[in-house]
Order: C-alpha cells, then structure tokens, then sequence
C-alpha cells in the first residue's frame, strides 16, 4: 500500500512542479477567478467552449501543491470532452474527496491520485477549488469563486 501511495505523491508533486496547461489561453470565451482564503490558493481557470465541446482548457495562479496539481490533472482529463461529461467528472471526483466509502469510478483516471485527500478535510478545499472555478467559468459567473 506504500508504494501505491508513494506512486500517487510522486504524480501529485509531478504536476505541481510542472503544471500542464499552466497558461492564460488566449482564445478563452470563459473564465473565472478562485480563491481559497484558507491555504492561499488563487487561480483562473479559462476554457475555450465549442457548442458542448471543451475544446482547451488551461489555469494561471499559484497555490498549494494540491490545488495546483489537481488544476493541472484537471486540464488533462477536461480537453475534448463534453460539458456534461465534465459536470458528470466534477460529481464523481467531488464524491471521491468527501466520502469515506467512495472509490474512484474507472473515467476518472489520473484524478485518482487525489483520492487520499478525503483525509485532511481541510485540504478538500485546495483540491476542489479548480472544479469549483471550472463550474463558475462554464456558467459565466462574475464574482470569485472562494471555497468557504
């Protein structure tokens, strides 16, 4: 179980490190700001929408090695997918971070590495806080996003 564990830590600081998708997308037809005023996490999620497409995604911000790998992961696993699909990947992952008995469902690939979260509830918030702003950016909402 260690080295599973170890594998999933060594991902997470991969993408902290070096955060895919770590850019203002220029083409972006929406975007929305997040803060978490609790660990300092403050990202902008933009994305490029095509009909029901994401076509790109990408975030800008500094944060915690959490919040910045999950927006990383979460970049990755949202290019060419549908809307409802990334409403649908929000729910399940959302799930897998607050509940004892989740586990995690086979589309949500890499997103699993973030699974051991579920205990530090503190550190929920860093990890949804790029979902959360996704969902702000998807509905055009004005006003930041915070995670309390």
């Amino acid at each position: 179980m260690s080295e599973l564990r170890d594998l999933y830590q060594e991902v997470i600081f991969d993408h902290y490190r070096k955060p895919r998708n770590h850019h203002a997308l220029a083409c972006a037809n929406h975007f929305a700001h997040g803060h978490n005023r609790l660990c300092g996490d403050q990202l902008t999620v933009y994305l490029q929408v095509d009909g029901d497409v994401i076509r790109d995604v990408s975030f800008e911000g500094s944060g915690c090695a959490i919040s910045t790998a999950s927006a990383s992961l979460m970049t990755e696993i949202l290019k060419g997918r549908r809307l409802q699909d990334a409403e649908n990947l929000f729910n399940e992952f959302h799930h897998l971070l607050t509940h004892a008995d989740a586990h995690a469902a086979a589309d949500l690939g890499k997103l699993e590495v973030l699974a051991g979260v579920r205990e530090f509830p503190a550190r929920v918030k860093c990890a949804t806080l790029a979902w959360h702003t996704l969902q702000a950016a998807l509905k055009d909402r004005a006003a930041q996003v915070t995670t309390e």
